[in-house]
């Protein structure tokens, strides 16, 4: 292959030329600082990573080179989600994911558009086999940047409000993360929160709107995602490699006397100083790990002016050792440390206990992979992730032993008001942020003993009980219904288009009542039981309180550890699952109802809860009953308050004194 570079002739600007890729397949748009350019754009590439692939090996996978004029050519684009650190180190489960999305993105292009800021060139890793197809798309850009560029189209989200827990579920994993420093478990953690929002409209077009109001150091558009982050993760230039961590914000407004007082603030604070200087050696230990002996190094920290926000910034770097490539490098380095705390594994495993809603690509990498100019990835934040109408944006930062909970909080939303703002949204108020008029303002209350025990592993599968009566399994459509779904959301499999048939063979003979129970592996195979069911007593059930940051989640894990664990702290009761902003989520093994008023009220189906079958068909059936949020105080007063559960339909229950 030759590295070819070809002028080409245009006065658009990059959020110009980047409706040009509307109608393109798989495309893609860096623009800030990459690979020592202003803009990278492409789509059609020829090859496109398939999901069981290894990131890591593919990004040592570039084809040999001829050197030429081209200054990128190519190579791979696309994203690595924060979650791939599962499979560097051994951590818990994650939280509850609110949207499922593949935990990375990779294409090869052979071919980009480059612009340099001041001439934008065609670029190509040129082989005979693709000549014909290179030309023709040579000849399709040019066309394209001498024409009108297209219309931008109007782009709407709803209000950002923080999803889960809300407010005061991150101010409570503060506060504990600031318990565990104080024990000695961990030096730092970097906690964030979600905010979520609703979305209509094309993502190309908010990238447009976004960058001249960002303009971004590493912005990026690719496959669901828009990126505006101000982080260089990793620079690699042959075998010289470097990282870039941020640690330490002020906001910042222009240059008035304000901001200027806040950026001093900066410089002197110990606080950030310290949270700085921990993350700064963990990177140095990072690239120590792949870099020769002694070629490490750190500059002094400087403070830069980013999006509404002042940053404290460090440039670490070195050689790498010959023999280390790409994959080796960001296996040594990934996730960034920036974003995980110190020591990095144990950060790791307290953010996957105390944060309410999965990383998905936020805190991860974005960028590109070329075998003419290295490699250059961006820090996963201020990024936006979308899929079927949601739009979501990780916010947070770093804790150390003297962070005051609702500080953190702030900045959590002064880093956030940026990037939201550049995209034309707006953050919900305090309301908002805290789900609903009914929301408490407080974490959860101290009659909750919290739980921080591991999480329902996704790895081991799903399943649905059924009631079976005479012979009949009862709404055995909706419970494989709710089963499709969690294969299709979390593995990526169909359902057995003969699991009814199966499941209704294996109860055909069945006499009185029974329990039908469907496994289903990640795979989607399945294995169908049937026994009895025992006869449950008509006293009310005993409920004892567990806070667990974001619940279990909607789907019905075969995992049950954590909640046989509960359950045998709390002899003779049900563990009763709340969250760590005092709302009430769901039993161990069912819904949750109160009567209020001759109404019958449930938590709402939020993501954090399992939606019942049982729990679908009340709410359906009786006018009266409604989702609504309820902490354990309203839980306290109630008329009455029952489970239902596919099993034993309603029972009732109370707390435990």
């Amino acid at each position: 292959m030759q590295a070819v570079r070809v002028s080409l002739r245009s006065t658009l600007s990059p959020e110009q030329a980047v409706l040009w890729l509307r109608s393109d397949a798989h495309p893609f748009a860096l623009v800030g600082e990459w690979l020592r350019t202003e803009a990278v754009l492409g789509s059609e590439p020829v090859r496109v990573a398939r999901p069981d692939c290894d990131p890591f090996g593919l990004l040592d996978e570039s084809p040999e080179i001829a050197r030429g004029e081209a200054v990128v050519g190519g190579g791979w684009v696309g994203w690595l989600g924060y979650g791939l650190g599962a499979r560097i180190e051994r951590l818990p489960p994650p939280p509850p994911a609110p949207v499922v999305r593949p935990s990375f993105s990779l294409a090869f292009y052979d071919h980009v558009v480059v612009y340099d800021g001041e001439q934008w060139w065609f670029e190509a890793l040129w082989s005979a086999d693709r000549e014909d197809a290179l030309r023709e798309r040579l000849a399709l850009w040019q066309e394209r940047l001498l024409a009108e560029p297209p219309s931008a189209r109007e782009v709407v989200t709803t209000p950002f409000a923080v999803a889960a827990n809300g407010t005061a579920g991150h101010v409570a994993a503060v506060a504990d993360c600031r318990r565990r420093i104080a024990e000695g478990e961990i030096l730092q953690a970097n906690l964030c929160m979600r905010l979520e929002a609703g979305l209509d409209g094309d993502l190309l077009d908010l990238f447009a709107r976004a960058l001249p109001a960002a303009q971004p150091r590493f912005g990026a558009l690719l496959d669901g995602v828009l990126s505006l982050s101000p982080e260089r993760f990793l620079r690699r230039e042959g075998r010289l490699v470097a990282t870039e961590p941020m640690k330490g914000t002020r906001p910042r407004a222009g240059e008035d006397v304000a901001s200027r007082a806040a950026r001093d603030s900066l410089v002197g604070s110990s606080k950030d100083a310290a949270e700085h200087v921990m993350i700064v050696d963990l990177m140095r230990n990072d690239l120590g790990r792949v870099c020769e002996y002694g070629s490490v190094s750190v500059e002094p920290a400087r403070v830069e002016a980013h999006a509404g926000v002042w940053q404290m910034v460090s440039t670490v770097s070195g050689r790498l050792r010959t023999g280390v490539g790409d994959g080796a490098l960001l296996r040594a380095t990934f996730p960034p440390g920036s974003v995980t705390g110190a020591p990095k594994v144990q950060a790791m495993k307290v953010i996957a206990t105390l944060e309410a809603t999965r990383r998905e690509l936020y805190t991860g990498a974005v960028g590109i992979v070329s075998p003419v100019a290295g490699l250059e990835l961006s820090v996963a934040i201020r990024t936006f992730e979308t899929h079927n109408g949601s739009i979501w944006f990780g916010a947070g930062g770093g804790i150390v032993a003297d962070s005051d909970p609702e500080l953190e909080l702030a900045e959590a939303f002064t880093k956030a008001a940026g990037p939201v703002g550049a995209i034309g949204g707006r953050i919900a108020d305090a309301v908002g942020r805290n789900r609903g008029s009914h929301a408490p303002r407080t974490a959860a209350p101290a009659r909750a003993a919290l739980s921080y025990g591991r999480r329902p592993d996704p790895a081991r599968g799903v399943f649905e009980t059924v009631l079976v009566q005479h012979g009949e399994p009862v709404a055995l459509g909706e419970h494989l219904d709710r089963l499709a779904v969690s294969l299709a959301e979390l593995y990526d499999v169909t359902l057995d288009p003969g699991a009814a048939t199966q499941a209704r063979a294996a109860t055909a003979t069945v006499v009185g009542t029974s329990r039908l129970r469907i496994l289903a592996d990640v795979d989607g195979s399945l294995a169908i039981s049937v026994s009895p069911e025992r006869t449950t007593s008509a006293t009310p059930l005993q409920l004892t309180p567990f806070a667990i940051p974001g619940g279990l989640g909607r789907h019905k894990w075969r995992d049950r550890e954590l909640l046989e664990a509960l359950a045998g702290q709390a002899p003779d009761t049900v563990p009763l699952l709340i969250d760590t902003d005092g709302l009430v989520l769901e039993a161990a093994h069912a819904n949750v109802w109160i009567v209020e008023g001759g109404a019958l009220l449930t938590p709402p189906a939020d993501g954090r809860i399992l939606p019942g079958v049982t729990r679908a068909a009340l709410l359906a059936a009786d006018r009266s009953a409604r989702e609504e949020p309820i902490d354990l105080e309203r839980l306290a007063r109630a008329d009455a308050v029952f489970l239902t559960s596919s099993i034993s339909r309603r029972r009732a229950a109370r707390l435990a004194v």
